[in-house]
């Protein structure tokens, strides 16, 4: 029993001296002193869970890489490109914050990101809120000289990081074609990516010697005449094709691909005797100067036409032209043309851009050239006509005009050009065209030089030319309706994308 007691007393001895040894730590405010329980000192240390982001950004689709895992982004405030990785753990969402796939997200698309920079990982991507969307737009007008794109009634700016984009490769603006349908994508008054639904192909015809001169339908909207050697920029897609001249021909049918050239094939259509119409032409007013087929005609009696398609032209001081086709399939027909007076100042601005009211410097064509200066030896068509064998050159006419480079055995590229009305000849020099074969870089895509000058360019040598970047003014655009997002969003960080 007396060691039973000095063992009580010993563990008493000790227990008084561990809490008064803990008393100081207490007092120094480190831990609780009425619980008896130590302190947690934050760290600041998170262990990162599949949710976890340090960084948001708003930015532009460019690349998924299905098989590596990974995404592109194009930042839009710095315009530079960096890649994330994503797994199982990546969120997915539509602008409405419903879960998608990554096939649902292309490539042009606005989104929402959120990641981890540190690991370069992507926590979540959302198509954009505050994005807007005009899909697969047929009637449009870009004008590449100011940067603008009108589409309806609203005007759009396009920036120097704008992404252009078809078959998910990148192009230029110049690669456009207004034949082209588009999906065009911004926020604000800025248009950010533009992507070719539907493109173009080019159509040669073959075997086509007794139709020159005649006209060639394609669908319900082109309408050309048909000239030695030409090659045409079709909208891609399935066609029936109508040939005439003379009062003979015939209908073909034609399939037209994107960037891809097609042969059709009318040396079996025949041209029988010629048979003709009597058509009589009311004008008003009754003093018009009446065009058929690039001729002037006498419309104060029947006018004989061979059956067939006929460009008619109307024109008149003091009232709107009038260029319409007409077709002339019986022996008698009539038409009724009614022309629109114009003001005085629109009159006079139709005359002051004349070309033959101009003076021009060169005495041997008497008119300013546009010279194609690169790539050399290729054939180089305007608008669907041969020109030449480049280095060649045609003459100059302001507006938009479509030049298209042919080469046996290599891609034929086209290019959507904008003639100024400056008193001066203007070069334009083109990257080398791709040859066909394996070795063929899908994603390359070729960028073009221009250079106005009083003279031709002597250097074949292409470089590239930055696209304008205008400065942003006023515009309405469409505003989307807001939606829940499916995560905290933190203040945009832009130099996260800098890495």
């Amino acid at each position: 029993m007396r060691h039973s007691g000095t063992v009580a007393a010993i563990l008493i001895l000790t227990l008084l001296s561990v809490s008064g040894c803990a008393v100081p730590f207490l007092k120094n405010g480190q831990g609780d002193a009425a619980s008896g329980e130590p302190s947690r000192v934050d760290t600041g240390f998170v262990v990162p869970g599949p949710e976890s982001y340090d960084s948001a950004d708003t930015a532009v689709l460019v690349d998924r890489d299905k098989e590596n895992g990974t995404v592109t982004f194009l930042n839009l405030e710095l315009g530079r490109n960096y890649t994330l990785s994503m797994d199982g753990t990546t969120k997915l969402y539509d602008k409405y914050g419903d879960g998608v796939s990554i096939e649902q997200i292309e490539k042009g698309d606005i989104v929402d990101i959120t990641f981890l920079k540190s690991k370069k990982h992507l926590t979540t991507m959302q198509l954009s809120k505050n994005s807007w969307t005009y899909a697969e737009a047929e009637r449009y007008e870009i004008n590449a000289v100011r940067g603008e794109v009108s589409i309806g009634p609203e005007t759009y700016k396009l920036t120097s990081n704008t992404i252009y984009l078809s078959e998910g490769r990148g192009v230029e603006l110049m690669d456009l074609n207004a034949a082209d349908v588009l999906s065009f994508q911004g926020i604000g008054n800025q248009i950010w990516s533009v992507r070719v639904e539907k493109g173009h192909g080019y159509l040669r015809l073959e075997g086509d010697e007794k139709f020159v001169g005649g006209w060639i339908e394609i669908g319900q909207t082109i309408i050309q005449r048909i000239t030695e050697d030409m090659l045409l920029l079709v909208p891609e897609g399935s066609y029936q094709v109508n040939i005439s001249n003379r009062g003979g021909g015939g209908i073909k049918s034609v399939d037209i691909a994107r960037n891809e050239e097609a042969v059709l094939d009318i040396g079996d259509l025949e041209i029988p005797e010629p048979q003709t119409g009597m058509v009589l032409f009311s004008l008003t007013p009754a003093d018009a100067d009446l065009y058929i087929d690039g001729e002037i005609v006498d419309a104060s009696g029947p006018v004989t036409l061979e059956y067939g398609l006929h460009q008619m032209i109307v024109r008149a001081e003091g009232y709107q032209s009038i260029t319409q086709y007409i077709r002339v399939a019986q022996e008698s027909a009539s038409f009724a043309i009614e022309m629109e007076a114009v003001g005085t100042d629109i009159e006079e601005e139709e005359s002051s851009t004349d070309p033959d009211a101009t003076e021009s410097p060169n005495p041997v064509t008497n008119y300013y050239k546009v010279y194609i200066d690169a790539p050399e030896k290729v054939e180089v068509y305007l608008d669907g006509h041969y020109v030449g064998i480049s280095p060649c050159s045609f003459r100059k006419e302001e507006g938009a005009h479509v030049i298209i480079l042919r080469k046996e055995g290599y891609e034929t590229r086209s290019y959507t050009i904008q003639v100024d009305d400056a008193e001066k000849d203007m070069s334009f020099s083109f990257a080398d065209l791709l040859k066909y074969g394996p070795d063929t870089d899908a994603s390359a895509s070729p960028k073009p030089d221009t250079d106005p000058s009083s003279s031709p360019s002597s250097s074949s040598e292409p470089t590239s030319s930055p696209s304008p970047t205008p400065e942003p003014t006023p515009s309405p655009s469409p505003t989307p309706e807001p939606t829940p997002s499916p995560s905290p969003t933190p203040e945009p960080d832009p130099s996260a994308a800098a890495d």
